[in-house]
């Protein structure tokens, strides 16, 4: 029997398939053209690949594919003639300079669309949903979903920031070194959004996306070398000490396993190694921000080789930190959860309610889920069970909905 080549074909799309098209992007200088290009070139490779074998370099076969799809497409366009002509010409110089491009030249493809998205004419709201679906794929509902807001919401917004690229003719290219730092937040909230959404996924049957994860730490570790700024390492080593638990998160069945019931023997130590190096560049800058102490919290939890010896009185101070330099409904839950380890359920439970009787994260199924197990705690049986129904109901990741019907299942038998 041959081969199934589709397996192969369908690897390269999911791992290069971004890559393909921030490529083709930077060549044609046009989001949607790139788009459906790129999906007519892996079509292409699905017809000829089986036959002929997977090219020696599969994404520059894809790229070159492409572009002459483009070149093809817009000679048969009539009405935009003229545009066409000069299209084509444009891409005939860029694909004859870039011949003996290497492959980092094309990797590099991703980051320089990264600062096109979030260049400073398109507004702040948009930057970083617009990265998020061009540059890593994500569905509008999963941007939706990572954003608190609505599809139609969403998906508004990704139009308006196309057509501001369009509009502003904003160059898919690196800022200059002295534009590098204002453009520098935006990106780093991009690449720990693209991290979140692979470390736990906002939805679908697998908790994470590991294709995800380490897209965003190649991507940081990347921009480090362009920008050794204080809140690079920070970010960095916060997704490498994340990353270093991700054998521990979950059983062989995909499902949740919580941070106090891991086996921290699976933790990889050589990830929190560099993680913990990297926080102690950061702290020595002395201009270390937001990501610095939340990898800093990361790696108290590092150090402790059982959840006992967890010390939780430097997780809330540190997190008192954060909250005077970055206040977030999001980081008061997580202080709230630190506080009910360190001084018991009742106080976490009471942060929590405050938080949410302001209107905020009461679509956050995490904030639920946080409060029933408080409530579980302090035996406050139906009260528990109706928040944990309260994080089913908002939650679409399979696995953590699983997880929540255990815990409803276990609050049954008390």
């Amino acid at each position: 029997m041959a081969p199934d080549r589709s397996v192969d074909i369908e690897s390269v799309f999911r791992d290069s398939s971004r890559q393909v098209f921030a490529t083709l992007v930077r060549l044609l200088g046009d989001f949607d053209l790139a788009e459906d290009v790129m999906q007519e070139a892996f079509a292409a490779a699905l017809d000829r690949w089986p036959r002929d074998g997977i090219p020696e370099q599969p994404v520059a076969w894809l790229v070159s594919t492409g572009r002459f799809k483009a070149i093809d497409r817009l000679r048969r366009d009539v009405r935009l003639k003229a545009k066409s002509e000069s299209l084509a010409r444009r891409i005939e110089e860029i694909a004859t300079a870039n011949a003996t491009k290497q492959q980092q030249a094309v990797e590099d493809d991703r980051l320089r669309l990264i600062f096109t998205c979030c260049h400073p004419a398109i507004d702040t709201n948009i930057q970083v949903p617009l990265t998020l679906r061009e540059v890593c794929g994500l569905t509008t509902e999963e941007i939706a979903s990572a954003f608190l807001t609505s599809t139609q919401t969403m998906a508004q917004r990704l139009v308006r920031g196309k057509a501001n690229i369009r509009d502003a003719k904003i160059p898919i290219a690196m800022p200059q070194q002295e534009d590098l730092a204002e453009r520098l937040d935006g990106v780093l909230a991009v690449i720990y959004l693209i991290f979140n959404e692979g470390y736990s996924a906002s939805s679908g049957d697998s908790l994470t996306r590991v294709e995800l994860t380490q897209e965003a730490i190649r991507l940081c570790r990347l921009l480090l070398e362009l920008a050794p700024d204080a809140e690079v390492m920070g970010l960095l080593a916060l997704m490498l000490l994340h990353e270093s638990r991700r054998e521990a998160r979950t059983n062989e069945a995909g499902e949740i396993i919580l941070l106090e019931d891991q086996d921290r023997t699976l933790w990889d130590q050589q990830l929190i190694g560099e993680g913990s190096e990297l926080i102690e560049r950061s702290l020595a800058t002395r201009r270390f921000g937001a990501y610095t102490l939340q990898a800093a919290i990361s790696a108290v939890h590092a150090e402790a080789s059982l959840p006992e010896q967890t010390d939780w009185g430097q997780i809330v101070a540190l997190y008192d930190l954060l909250k005077r330099i970055a206040s977030s409904p999001v980081v008061e839950l997580n202080r709230a959860v630190a506080i009910a380890m360190r001084d018991g359920p009742a106080a976490g439970l009471e942060i929590i309610d405050a938080i949410l009787s302001r209107g905020e994260l009461t679509g956050y199924a995490l904030a639920h889920a946080a409060r029933g197990e408080l409530l579980r705690r302090l035996d406050r049986i139906d009260e528990a069970r109706e928040a944990i129904e309260a994080a089913m109901e908002l939650t679409n990741q399979r696995s953590e909905r699983r997880f929540l019907a255990s815990k409803l299942e276990m609050l049954s038998a008390e």
